[in-house]
């Protein structure tokens, strides 16, 4: 019986020593996770103290699409332009909220710097350094640059500030806890071209500020962009029908040329003399603003790219 003590002795030690090696590796494991969920700036450099170029950043609010997402719903003529947000957007994730984003300077934008704006499109970083949802296409938009960014914040300065203070988003968990969507960014964020083009201004505009795979390239189940079939069609996110393929296949835009593409980004009538739907209208919408030169490099772009199928459903 006197051997008793020293094993309970003896097993107290272990059960302490497994906590404290338990202990620590939480530690670690908190604190690697901690440390690649950072977030990654924009290099700071003297770009960010120079004036944009508010008439250039009309073309980019144009091709960027933000009045579709930030404007009252079926908001029409000037009103197209009062950026409050308020939209509510159901996806798998749960529901998102377009933000003000007019210059109000307490329930928008107007309070922020060249480089925290920079940072939000570019980067997903919001103001006080949080992840922003990629319900905000920034995995689209990476592929701007910086001149582009820094118009775009000089046209919306100029638009008008409207104070409205929208609700949250509507989330479950763990989609709340923002800072995992580090770990996203490292598997979905970068400003690597995705197809190898000869057409550059093209592929910039769709790639980029036109974010076009967001809407026509289906995703994985993390919510990724499956760059292996781009722009082969995907579910319609507002869970009505498909949107299209637009690569030059059969089962895309193999009888269409590059005039009647272009002509269709501007007037949304296609070849057959139907009509864009849906939210497409809004698309063809802001494409009808921009140069056309930028849609016809636009459609030579999308008859470059790898004719492919349509993604399975």
């Amino acid at each position: 019986m006197a051997q008793l003590p020293a094993t309970v002795a003896a097993v107290t030690k272990n059960i302490v020593r497994l906590r404290t090696k338990a202990l620590v590796a939480a530690l670690i494991g908190g604190a690697a996770f901690w440390f690649l969920t950072r977030p990654d700036y924009l290099d700071r450099s003297a770009a960010f103290d120079q004036p944009g170029d508010a008439v250039h950043g009309a073309q980019v609010f144009a091709i960027g699409g933000c009045a579709s997402c930030h404007i009252a719903k079926d908001a029409k003529g000037d009103d197209r332009l009062r950026l409050g947000g308020g939209q509510e957007f159901a996806t798998d994730f749960g529901t998102f909220v377009a933000p003000n984003i007019s210059p109000d300077i307490e329930t928008g934008i107007g309070a922020w710097t060249a480089y925290e704006f920079s940072n939000a499109v570019m980067r997903g970083i919001g103001q006080r350094g949080q992840h922003l949802y990629p319900a905000f296409p920034y995995s689209s938009y990476a592929r701007m640059t910086v001149a582009d960014a820094l118009d775009l914040k000089a046209f919306m300065d100029t638009l008008p500030a409207v104070s409205q203070q929208n609700a949250g988003h509507d989330l479950p968990l763990p989609f709340q806890l923002r800072r995992g969507l580090g770990l996203w960014k490292l598997m979905f964020l970068n400003d690597d071209p995705v197809i190898d083009s000869l057409e550059e201004r093209g592929r910039y505009l769709v790639e980029g500020p036109g974010h076009c795979a967001e809407c026509h390239s289906p995703r994985n189940a993390l919510g990724g962009i499956d760059t292996n079939r781009w722009l082969a069609g995907a579910p319609n996110p507002d869970g009505k029908g498909r949107i299209p393929n637009i690569t030059p296949h059969n089962d895309g835009t193999e009888g269409w040329s590059i005039e009647d593409i272009a002509f269709y980004l501007e007037t949304g009538f296609t070849p057959e003399y139907d009509t864009a739907g849906a939210s497409m209208v809004e698309v063809i919408e802001n494409l009808s603003q921009i140069s056309g030169d930028d849609r016809l490099a636009i459609a030579r772009y999308l008859k470059s790219i790898p004719a492919l199928p349509d993604a399975p459903k």
